[in-house]
C-alpha cells in the first residue's frame, strides 16, 4: 500500500475485508489512479454534452478519495495530480491563475487529508488486526482451558465415584467438622448409611448423631475429642452407636486438625468406620481360642486319670482309715474321746484334700468366658504341684518351688493361668521320662525390676529340640509321637493376651527352662 502498515495488513485474520490487496501490486494501483481520473473526466465529458453544470471537481475528489482508499497513498497522490492537469487543461484551461492555484490547492488539501484518513485507516485496520488476533489466541486459550477444566471435573466425577465405592466396600464414612461452630462442613454418603440417617437430611443429620451414641461411650468419646481440641492433635476413639431398630453397630473414628495461617484450629477432617464385623469376628476368635483351650484342658486331664485317681485316692484311703481309727477309740471302755477327736479332724482334713482335688478338676473342666481376677501367682502354682503330685511320682520326678514372698498379684483368668502352669509342668516331666539320673522340676516366681512378675519351670530333661527351638511355639509343632502341637501356642496365646510373654532356654547344664513374665495389678491398671 506504499506506507509502513503494509507488510503488517498483509497478515490479518479472521475475514475482514483486505483494502489494501490493490496495493499490494504497486501497478495495480497506479492503473486505478489512472482509470479513476479517467472515468471522471468521461463522466464530466457526458455532463457538458447534455450541457448540465461542469461538476469535474466533484468528480476528481471522488476519483482521488477512491484511489487513496483502494489504491494507497502514492496511487492516491497520482490521481490528485492528474486530476488537477486534466482540470487545467481540458475543462479550464483559460481560468486565470489564482484560479488554477485555489483549485489545485483543493486537490492538495484533500490529498493529504486522504493521506491521513488512509494512514488512519491503516493503523486501525492493523490494530484491529492484533487485537483479532490477541482474541483469537485468548478465545483458543479459553477453549482449551474449557477443554482441560471438563477434563478435570471428569476425572473429579470419576475420583469421587471410586472413593464412594471404596467407602462401601471399607464400611468407611469421611467427615469435615467446623471447631468454632461444631457443624459437619462435608459427609459422605457411607457415612449417612453408618449412621442409619437419609442422604436427603444433608448436613443437619451431623447434629442428630449424638443420641445414637451409646451412652456408656458418651463420655469416652467426648473426652477423646475435648483432649485433641485441646491439644491440637489427632484423635482416635471407639464407640458404639444405636440405631433406632435396636442394631448396635462398632465404630472406630480418627480425626486430624485442620490449622489455619495463624496456627489456629479450625476443623478436624477424618473418618467413621463400621468395625462391627471384626469386633465380632474377634469375638468368635476369642471364643473359639477359649473352646480350644478348654478342650487343650481337657485331653491333658484325660491323660492325667490314672494320676488323679491315685492323687483322690490318697486323701480318701486316709479318712477311711482315720474314721475307723476314731470308730476304735470311741468304742473303748472308756472311750477315749481325745484320741477319737483328733482321728476325726485327720479324717475332715482328708476328706477336705479330696474335695480340693476334684474341685481343681471341675474347674479346669468348666466351660465359660475369661474372668479376670486378682490372682496369686503362688498359690496357683502350689495348687498345680498339688494337682501333678501323682504324675511325678510316678515318674520319680522331685518337684521343688522357690517362690518369692510378699509379690504383687496379677490382674488374670485363674484357669487359664492353671492351664499354661500345668501344661508347662507336664512338658517338663515328659522330658524327663526316659532321663538317667536326676530327675528335679524346679518352679520359681521373682519378682522382676520393670514391675513384672516373673515364673520359671526348670526341668533335668533332654532339653529343647537341636535346630528346631526357634519352632516350639508354632501351631502343631511337635516331637511327641502323639502330641497334637498345640499346648505350647495355647500357652503363649494365653500369656500374651494376660499382657505378658513366654519363652523358653535351653539350661547350662542340661535340661530347659520356660519363663513366663506377667504385669502385677498395678503395671495393668497403668495400661
Amino acid at each position: 500500500m506504499g506506507g509502513p502498515f503494509q507488510g503488517k495488513l498483509e497478515t490479518r485474520s479472521m475475514g475482514y475485508p483486505d483494502k489494501s490487496k490493490w496495493s499490494a501490486r504497486p501497478a495495480v494501483g497506479y492503473t486505478l489512479a489512472l482509470v479513476s481520473v479517467a472515468v471522471a473526466a468521461g463522466l464530466t465529458q457526458v455532463f457538458l454534452h447534455f450541457h448540465l453544470p461542469l461538476v469535474f471537481n466533484a468528480f476528481a475528489l471522488s476519483a482521488i478519495a477512491i484511489t487513496f482508499w483502494y489504491g494507497g497513498t502514492r496511487p492516491g497522490i497520482l490521481a490528485a495530480v492528474l486530476s488537477a492537469l486534466v482540470r487545467s487543461y481540458i475543462f479550464d484551461p483559460e481560468i486565470n491563475s489564482i484560479s488554477h492555484v485555489v483549485f489545485d490547492l483543493v486537490f492538495l488539501v484533500f490529498a493529504l487529508l486522504m493521506t491521513g484518513a488512509t494512514r488512519a485507516r491503516d493503523e486501525l485496520e492493523v490494530r484491529v488486526a492484533e487485537r483479532t488476533a490477541e482474541l483469537t489466541r485468548a478465545n483458543e486459550d479459553l477453549k482449551r482451558q474449557i477443554a482441560e477444566r471438563v477434563r478435570a471435573e471428569e476425572k473429579l466425577r470419576q475420583s469421587e465415584a471410586y472413593l464412594e465405592e471404596a467407602q462401601k466396600l471399607t464400611h468407611t464414612g469421611s467427615w469435615v467438622w467446623d471447631v468454632a461452630g461444631r457443624c459437619a462442613l462435608h459427609l459422605s454418603g457411607e457415612w449417612y448409611r453408618i449412621y442409619g440417617f437419609d442422604p436427603q437430611e444433608g448436613l443437619p443429620a451431623w447434629n442428630k448423631r449424638p443420641q445414637r451414641i451409646h451412652p456408656d461411650d458418651q463420655a469416652g468419646r467426648q473426652q477423646a475429642i475435648d483432649r485433641a481440641i485441646t491439644d491440637k492433635s489427632d484423635y482416635a476413639v471407639e464407640y458404639r452407636i444405636l440405631l433406632p431398630n435396636g442394631t448396635v453397630r462398632h465404630l472406630q473414628s480418627v480425626g486430624h486438625p485442620v490449622l489455619d495461617t495463624s496456627g489456629n484450629l479450625v476443623q478436624f477432617v477424618g473418618s467413621s468406620t463400621d468395625i462391627t464385623e471384626r469386633r465380632q469376628a474377634e469375638e468368635a476368635l476369642r471364643q473359639a481360642n477359649s473352646d480350644l483351650a478348654r478342650v487343650s484342658r481337657a485331653t491333658t486331664m484325660g491323660e492325667l486319670t490314672a494320676s488323679l485317681a491315685h492323687e483322690v485316692n490318697q486323701p480318701i484311703a486316709a479318712a477311711v482309715t482315720d474314721a475307723n481309727t476314731s470308730l476304735r477309740w470311741l468304742m473303748r471302755d472308756p472311750p477315749d474321746l481325745e484320741e477319737a477327736r483328733e482321728a476325726a479332724s485327720r479324717t475332715i482334713k482328708d476328706a477336705t484334700r479330696a474335695a480340693e482335688i476334684i474341685s481343681r478338676v471341675r474347674q479346669l473342666f468348666k466351660k465359660g468366658t475369661p474372668q479376670r481376677e486378682l490372682v496369686d501367682v503362688n498359690e496357683v502354682i502350689q495348687e498345680m504341684v498339688v494337682l501333678l503330685r501323682g504324675e511325678a511320682v510316678r515318674y520319680s520326678v522331685s518337684v521343688r518351688t522357690d517362690l518369692a514372698a510378699d509379690h504383687p498379684h496379677v490382674m488374670g483368668d485363674r484357669v487359664q493361668l492353671q492351664q499354661v502352669l500345668m501344661n508347662l509342668m507336664l512338658n517338663s516331666i515328659d522330658a524327663m521320662r526316659e532321663v538317667d539320673g536326676t530327675r528335679e522340676l524346679t518352679i520359681r516366681s521373682q519378682a522382676a525390676e520393670n514391675g513384672q512378675i516373673v515364673v520359671s519351670v526348670s526341668d533335668t530333661g533332654v532339653g529343647l529340640p537341636p535346630q528346631q527351638a526357634d519352632q516350639i511355639f508354632n501351631p502343631f509343632f511337635t516331637t511327641k509321637p502323639h502330641g497334637t502341637g498345640m499346648g505350647l501356642r495355647i500357652s503363649q496365646s494365653i500369656v500374651e493376651s494376660h499382657g505378658g510373654r513366654l519363652w523358653a532356654a535351653d539350661n547350662p547344664s542340661r535340661g530347659a527352662s520356660f519363663h513366663i513374665t506377667l504385669p502385677t495389678q498395678a503395671e495393668a491398671h497403668d495400661r
